[in-house]
């Protein structure tokens, strides 16, 4: 029976993956928004994402962003390690009691003028865990938020958008 069961497993050929719709649209846009950073930062923007007690969904579609499809740095966008070099904060997941202060430092190490951006269900409303005893709820309880990007997860299109929407926003 094993051996049998071994030998379909050997002689079945996977399934040929769908490929994506193609087209140049998305590039266009993409490279839209890269004109319009510059426009409005005259340099590239610095990102310092901040996982207030997420699931990690909303962190696996911000890592999508660096991925060859979407090349949010090829757009003169990037993640710093230090909210001291950040232009914005972009915070994911439910604001939980154990990062409520670590937030809050971030926000005031960022130099001015700063933008935040809560990115996920969660960080815009508590999502599902705002009942929480573990949880303070919106991340807008703790600082001022300029964009919320409801989702969850938020596509990467999605946060894109929401990124732009918050440089937008700022009329700097």
């Amino acid at each position: 029976m094993t051996w049998q069961l071994l030998k379909r497993i050997a002689s079945t050929r996977a399934p040929a993956p769908a490929l994506p719709e193609g087209g140049d649209d998305w590039r266009t846009k993409a490279q839209h928004l890269h004109q319009q950073m510059l426009d409005v930062l005259g340099r590239a923007l610095c990102i310092r994402q901040i996982d207030a007690g997420s699931c990690n969904g909303c962190e696996l579609e911000i890592h999508a962003l660096g991925n060859p499809y979407y090349n949010i740095e090829g757009l003169g966008i990037r993640f710093v390690a230090s909210p001291r070099h950040a232009d914005m904060l972009l915070v994911t997941g439910p604001l939980a009691l154990n990062m409520r202060e670590a937030v809050r430092l971030a926000y005031e190490a960022t130099p001015a003028p700063k933008l935040v951006v809560a990115a996920g269900e969660c960080a815009c409303t508590g999502g599902i865990f705002k009942d929480s005893y573990a949880v303070c709820g919106a991340l807008s309880q703790l600082i001022p938020v300029d964009v919320s990007i409801p989702g969850c997860p938020p596509s990467p299109l999605e946060l894109m958008r929401g990124i732009l929407a918050a440089l937008r926003a700022s009329g700097k």
